[in-house]
């Protein structure tokens, strides 16, 4: 049936830790600011409201599964963007750098 029930919580939990990981090292790196970060991990946060709702029955519809995978792959996106945009801070002060 297509609404079968698809164990996706480890693959999602994998992903979502590989995309904090991510994050993280964007601060570290100091290609994310301390608010970008913030934005980020709401974000996050987001993601796995979804995936908790979805496993809340104790099963994850293949419906359930590509909204988890679709909000993760926004969430991939807006992690890459705002890692490559010209904010930085660099010195770790929690403000952007200006350009010298």
């Amino acid at each position: 049936p297509v609404f079968a029930a698809i164990d996706t919580a480890p693959r999602a939990d994998a992903r979502q830790a590989k995309q904090d990981a991510r994050i993280d090292q964007g601060v570290a790196s100091g290609s994310l600011t301390k608010r970008e970060a913030a934005r980020l991990q709401k974000g996050q946060q987001h993601v796995q409201n979804i995936e908790n709702k979805a496993l809340a029955d104790g099963k994850v519809t293949k419906v359930e599964k590509l909204r988890i995978e679709k909000a993760q792959d926004v969430q991939s996106a807006r992690i890459a963007k705002q890692k490559h945009d010209r904010q930085h801070d660099r010195n770790h002060d929690g403000k952007v750098d200006k350009k010298k």
